[in-house]
């Protein structure tokens, strides 16, 4: 059998078509592969950030009800102040002290606790300045006194604390 020079250009051009076809193919499974790659990271971080945020979501669920249970430890704080200046009803005074120490001890079982701030720098991610004076015992922007006792759940803060701040020592 004898080829002539036609056949052998046409053979030689089919061969090269089949393997530019190869890398062609190469290259799309190459791009898919990647794709699927990149798809599979993307679940992947998606999957994580849910649970990030469930997480959190199941760590401050008590928060609403938190904030509903403070207004009643400050009344229950004011009626023990009141009775202790009249001097009178001992027995009510007792009982709300002892509910009052039972709320405390809730809030601090389910992670929340007060905002201790007297004395310490001002910060308003945990402390809302209801008044500034002056003072010559308290260094300027230190809590001198806390009006409303502030709480937080966890790292969040659930209502700041009221306080005074000192503007420094009084000129003049």
């Amino acid at each position: 059998m004898e080829f002539d020079e036609k056949d052998v250009e046409l053979n030689d051009e089919a061969i090269a078509g089949a393997v530019s076809g190869e890398d062609s193919l190469a290259d799309e499974l190459a791009a898919a592969n990647d794709r699927y790659l990149r798809l599979q990271a993307e679940m992947q971080n998606l999957r994580n950030r849910t649970s990030r945020e469930i997480a959190d979501e199941r760590k401050y669920a008590a928060l609403p009800v938190l904030r509903d249970l403070l207004p009643v430890l400050d009344n229950i704080g004011r009626a023990i102040e009141a009775a202790e200046k009249a001097g009178e009803a001992e027995n009510l005074l007792a009982g709300f002290r002892l509910v009052r120490q039972q709320l405390e001890t809730i809030l601090t079982r389910h992670e929340c606790v007060p905002i201790s701030p007297e004395g310490e720098l001002f910060d308003p991610n945990f402390h809302q300045a209801i008044l500034q004076q002056p003072s010559a015992d308290v260094p300027a922007n230190h809590v001198i006194m806390v009006t409303q006792t502030g709480y937080k759940l966890h790292d969040r803060v659930v209502r700041p604390a009221q306080v005074i701040v000192s503007s420094g020592a009084a000129t003049g």
